[in-house]
């Protein structure tokens, strides 16, 4: 890492990622601004945040662990601020990334971004097919920009997919991989690419699931449950994509499509109706699979 000590934390994007992303830094001692454009969902944020550190509460009673004190858990989110005001993330030396994977909406925070932030400052881009390259290209910091694919559920997963831009500096990857080791997790450094490794491979397993369904060779439950049962998957491909959100899923593979304009990228027409009739997955209840 830098000689620069980094203790404030950006993190821009309030959603399911996002909230996670400034809970493992918080629980980690870190300070956080937690930025997104209302207080309505800045108030969802910070309800999944507290929801969460119970459930780590509970899941450790549950293996005889010594479960957190609720102070514990008020002194996690006190260490979070919750705003609205992107101006509020001047004082953070590093800052993630997390808002929806359209490059029109990126684009700007990350002019406004590289103004308002001390030149030191880190800016690790949580996207699963936005282009590092294409991050930095915008900023007057390119060796500063790196990519941090986190997964979701953020605070179970060991690993993150670390991406370097053209760009990056080596100084930039080795302060992402020390800031996971800070998290208690694991970077592996890969190339820039659109889709990276894991949503190049991810995205298509999806796509062509939906693809199974729509053409009505199997359902939703049947698909999940012979990737489950055969090759001992945690979860079959329609459940993580519920999990991750159809319209980022909708989003990534038409971003792959785009960037490679190969037809082994096209959109599955079930995924972009589900999308269109609000069945974006874990997130609003219904999704390949229902969840209320």
């Amino acid at each position: 890492m830098s000689d620069i000590t980094i203790q404030t934390i950006g993190v821009i994007g309030a959603g399911v990622m996002g909230s996670e992303v400034a809970q493992v830094f918080a629980q980690a001692g870190f300070d956080v601004v937690l930025v997104d454009t209302t207080d309505e969902v800045l108030d969802k944020a910070r309800q999944s945040v507290d929801r969460s550190l119970r459930f780590q509460r509970m899941l450790g009673a549950r293996r005889g662990l010594a479960p957190p004190p609720a102070a514990a858990r008020a002194e996690v989110l006190s260490r979070i601020r919750f705003t609205t005001e992107l101006a509020d993330v001047a004082e953070a030396d590093f800052v993630v990334e997390n808002v929806t994977e359209d490059w029109d909406v990126k684009r700007p925070i990350y002019v406004e971004l590289d103004q308002l932030c001390k030149p030191h400052t880190v800016f690790a881009v949580n996207t699963s097919c936005i282009p590092i390259t294409r991050v930095g290209g915008v900023t007057q910091r390119p060796d500063k920009i790196v990519g941090a694919h986190f997964m979701n559920p953020v605070s179970l997963k060991p690993m993150v997919e670390v991406i370097r831009g053209y760009h990056t500096s080596d100084e930039t990857v080795q302060t992402m991989l020390d800031m996971l080791a800070a998290i208690g997790k694991e970077g592996v450094v890969v190339a820039d690419s659109p889709g990276f490794v894991s949503n190049r491979v991810l995205m298509l397993t999806v796509n062509e699931a939906a693809y199974l369904v729509h053409e009505g060779v199997a359902d939703a439950t049947q698909v999940d449950r012979i990737f489950k049962g055969c090759f001992g998957h945690t979860m079959g491909p329609l459940e993580t994509a519920d999990l991750i959100g159809l319209d980022t899923i909708l989003l990534s593979i038409q971003g792959l499509f785009e960037s490679f304009a190969d037809s082994k990228y096209r959109p599955c027409p079930l995924l972009a109706r589900l999308v269109d009739a609000g069945r974006l997955g874990r997130k609003s209840g219904h999704g390949f699979h229902d969840y209320e």
